[in-house]
């Protein structure tokens, strides 16, 4: 029953409907950007933004680090780490790992007799680079080898993301980010036909109100996804603010369009498709924490995040 309930479960942590291979990859990375719920693309100065845009990485201001861990439905867990650092003459480098493990689960043969069980997972390491343009226009590359596991089979991928992000000075600065996410193929496919990979193109800016301690982020992602009109394309977006209580408290709400729309149950939604969280700042340490709601009759997600000047 556990395993009939994960694989019903798991394609909603992806919220795809026509679901590629590696769709981990949709999923949030970091509880910041989990309880801003992904509207990530033009943030920066985080080293979780090389899962989001890498254009991102090239503001930060030193070596960082963060590591992270997710608690999923059922026996689901996920992780990730990055390190980012700038490297003279060349430009900023950032490194991540990140996985979904999707616990155990019972073998049987054609008779249902018990072989014992087997594990599921998935894996990914990014290495990105980063430099500016020119003035408040920066760049940022990723290349990314991906591999999945069930059971004694495997797969495995290289993919790549390409992003921009524009700086906008003034008493509202705006900053609009543009990425291409996970292009690329299958080197080693499960089977004799490649799949394709979760391709996305994503579009968002973030305005900081002069008189307001708040970050205010729009996302469009899946714009390449077909849609029967140029509107339907931005239906699927996200909305998420990080409000500054104090230096040493934030408090971060999101909301996600398309995974309220996946996760209705009949007339009803529930929560599903808003998150919220918080982060603790304590010199060169951060510590942060994103909830994301899947409606009542499925339940929710926690991250936590640890992050640190290096």
């Amino acid at each position: 029953m556990r395993s009939v309930l994960c694989l019903l479960v798991v394609p909603f942590l992806a919220l795809s409907g026509d679901r590629p291979t590696y769709d981990f990859l949709r999923g949030d990375v970091g509880a910041r950007a989990s309880a801003m719920a992904g509207s990530f693309v033009s943030m920066n100065g985080d080293p979780v933004s090389m899962f989001y845009n890498p254009a991102g990485l090239a503001t930060l201001a030193g070596p960082q680090a963060a590591f992270g861990y997710t608690n999923h439905l059922l026996d689901i867990n996920a992780g990730f780490a990055a390190y980012a650092q700038s490297v003279d003459g060349i430009g900023l480098f950032g490194f991540g790992v990140n996985y979904m493990d999707y616990g155990d689960f019972t073998k049987t043969d054609i008779f249902a007799n018990d072989l014992g069980t087997f594990t599921a997972g998935d894996l990914a390491l990014s290495l990105s680079m980063a430099n500016p343009l020119e003035e408040n226009l920066y760049y940022g590359v990723t290349v990314r080898y991906i591999r999945s596991t069930i059971d004694a089979s495997s797969s495995s991928a290289i993919a790549g993301d390409a992003g921009l992000l524009y700086l906008i000075p003034g008493d509202d600065p705006i900053t609009i980010g543009l990425v291409v996410s996970n292009a690329g193929t299958q080197t080693d496919p499960y089977v004799d036909t490649k799949e394709p990979l979760p391709l996305d193109v994503r579009i968002g800016g973030t305005v900081k109100p002069q008189h307001l301690p708040l970050q205010l982020s729009l996302n469009f992602h899946r714009l390449n996804d077909p849609a029967d009109s140029f509107f339907e394309r931005f239906t699927s977006f996200t909305v998420g603010g990080e409000f500054t209580l104090s230096k040493a408290l934030r408090f971060r709400f999101g909301y996600n369009n398309e995974r309220r729309k996946e996760l209705k149950i009949g007339s009803s939604a529930g929560m599903a498709g808003f998150s919220l969280g918080g982060g603790l700042v304590m010199n060169k340490l951060r510590i942060d924490y994103g909830f994301t709601s899947l409606g009542s009759r499925i339940g929710s997600i926690s991250m936590i995040t640890v992050a640190l000047d290096v």
